[in-house]
């Protein structure tokens, strides 16, 4: 629905390893999506800035970002937005806001009443990817628009429904982070251990370089460990790998070890 507001030939802003389906819807809608490099997995802000031409429609910062599960700063970000222009539509997606202890305040910006969208999800923290059911908050004109070019019926009662339970449940919300930080701190303390290198990530999930990304991924499905290869986002050294409970992390570290230790075997 977002990108409805752009036309043909406009351009799209994204980092070269920012969430893929941004690059992909654009494309379908006839825009032109462009890629900015960042140092180290990192979201350059500034080379956003750079990179913006009079074509120029939309801007999406996903924060933290899929896959890298790198986090642009409070800092980075007002100063990004005392200089992007006015005209320009800048997209935060939020959806594993919740993962974060001390998140980037960019309601601010809404409520300053600039061209700001910022999108949140209940498929991660809250654990309701299947009934698909997330929400944008922007100023009433800019959600007027995505109103009038949304599918009809796009949430069902049920989604509703549990959407609205799952905002009442901050015990559950407090345990799941808690399982994904300790979760997260024993993957990335066994990763130092086998000398894998990887990206320290802030959501539920790392990025990790096994050399072989779609091979690794293929010997893990077969011990019954799903990972996901990054060669679409072209990096394909790399996997990521969603934290589980301390049972599944413990599963994952063992299979990944059987797999690194002999290359040649299936």
């Amino acid at each position: 629905m977002l990108l409805a507001q752009s036309n043909r030939g406009d351009d799209v802003i994204a980092s070269e390893h920012a969430f893929i389906v941004y690059k992909l819807i654009a494309t379908s809608f006839g825009a032109h999506t462009i890629e900015t490099p960042g140092a180290d997995y990192q979201q350059d802000l500034d080379a956003m800035l750079d990179a913006i031409t009079p074509k120029t429609r939309l801007v999406f910062i996903p924060n933290p970002n899929n896959p890298t599960g790198t986090l642009v700063s409070q800092r980075k970000i007002d100063s990004f937005m005392s200089r992007v222009p006015e005209k320009i539509i800048v997209i935060f997606d939020e959806a594993y806001f919740e993962f974060l202890d001390n998140p980037p305040m960019t309601l601010q910006f809404v409520r300053d009443g600039r061209n700001v969208i910022v999108l949140r999800t209940f498929s991660k923290i809250h654990g309701l990817a299947g009934l698909r059911v997330g929400y944008g908050i922007a100023r009433h004109d800019l959600i007027e628009v995505l109103q009038k070019t949304r599918q009809p019926f796009n949430v069902s009662s049920m989604a509703h429904a549990a959407a609205l339970a799952a905002l009442n449940d901050d015990a559950h919300q407090r345990e799941t982070k808690r399982v994904v930080d300790e979760g997260r701190a024993y993957l990335q303390e066994k990763f130092e251990e086998m000398k894998i290198q990887f990206v320290p990530g802030v959501a539920n999930f790392l990025m990790i370089n096994v050399g072989d990304g779609p091979a690794v991924f293929e010997k893990l499905l077969r011990r019954k460990v799903i990972v996901r290869p990054l060669k679409g986002y072209k990096l394909p050294e790399w996997i990521r790998i969603s934290v589980g409970t301390m049972e599944q992390n413990r599963k994952c570290i063992a299979a990944l070890k059987e797999v690194l230790a002999d290359p040649a075997q299936p």
